[in-house]
């Protein structure tokens, strides 16, 4: 007799029934981490500024079979966080799982940044996180709970050069997770956040074809390669599934091994 894994597996993982609101969905990392959650069940509430990259991203879902809606969205505007909520509420009657994915940066040295790009780079990647996050809860905490999945960065516990306002926002936002774990564990929320290493999209893509730069990252990250978006649709997929029930208030790094140590010298 053949063991047929895949009731378990579904048992465990599936995403069906679970709308999932995902920020920063027609960029580069969660473009491809949406259409993954579509791919095992999840509907997907795709939320971002940028409505043509939305709509590509809803037509590559709707087109393999899966379930999506595109929503715009202003992450630095309280009243646009709270229209598309009401939106996504109207549209799918529930919210299961935030993805917190939106984010900004602009590099500059701490001793140049001007007050705009602090404000703004604050606006989104803490403030709009928070207030985003609020308002679902208050959704979830009426439909009996759900997952909240924060994204930080590499930067929030190490860092480069010319993301410090970066990476004080991102360290907010590890900070915000561990406060929502507490505080909303009675509602039947978790939260959770995601911790990118140094991941390959065609915004980073200057840093890898740059000799120098690359190699100053490789040789600090263990597998020797840049991170895949690909790469971090497994553990999205575990913090949005019942498999985590009882994970909460955790950061998880997926860098290649870079915290770990990175490369080891030649013995």
């Amino acid at each position: 007799m053949k063991l047929d894994t895949s009731a378990k597996l579904k048992e465990l993982f599936s995403l069906e029934d679970k709308v999932i609101l995902v920020t920063g969905a027609a960029g580069g990392i969660f473009s491809e981490v949406s259409k993954g959650m579509a791919q095992v069940g999840g509907a997907m509430a795709l939320c971002d500024f940028n409505e043509e990259g939305l709509k590509k991203v809803e037509d590559e879902i709707t087109g393999f079979g899966g379930k999506a809606k595109s929503f715009c969205i202003d992450m630095t505007s309280l009243d646009s966080i709270r229209s598309c909520v009401e939106q996504i509420i109207e549209a799918y009657g529930r919210i299961d799982v935030l993805v917190n994915g939106a984010g900004i940066n602009k590099r500059v040295r701490l001793i140049e940044g001007d007050e705009e790009t602090f404000d703004r780079i604050v606006a989104v990647n803490l403030k709009g996180v928070h207030f985003l996050s609020q308002e679902v809860a208050k959704r979830m905490k009426e439909t009996g709970g759900g997952s909240v999945i924060n994204v930080t960065s590499y930067n929030s516990v190490m860092m480069l050069g010319g993301c410090g306002v970066y990476g004080a926002t991102k360290s907010g936002v590890a900070a915000l997770t561990r406060a929502q774990a507490i505080e909303w564990a009675e509602f039947g929320i978790r939260s959770n956040a995601i911790c990118p290493g140094h991941i390959s999209t065609p915004l980073t893509e200057p840093l890898w074809t740059d000799q120098v730069r690359s190699k100053f990252l490789l040789d600090r990250i263990a597998m020797n390669r840049p991170g895949k978006p690909a790469d971090l649709l497994g553990l999205a997929i575990l913090l949005a599934s019942d498999a985590s029930s009882y994970m909460s208030g955790m950061m998880y790094h997926v860098d290649g091994g870079c915290l770990a140590g990175g490369q080891p010298w030649d013995l």
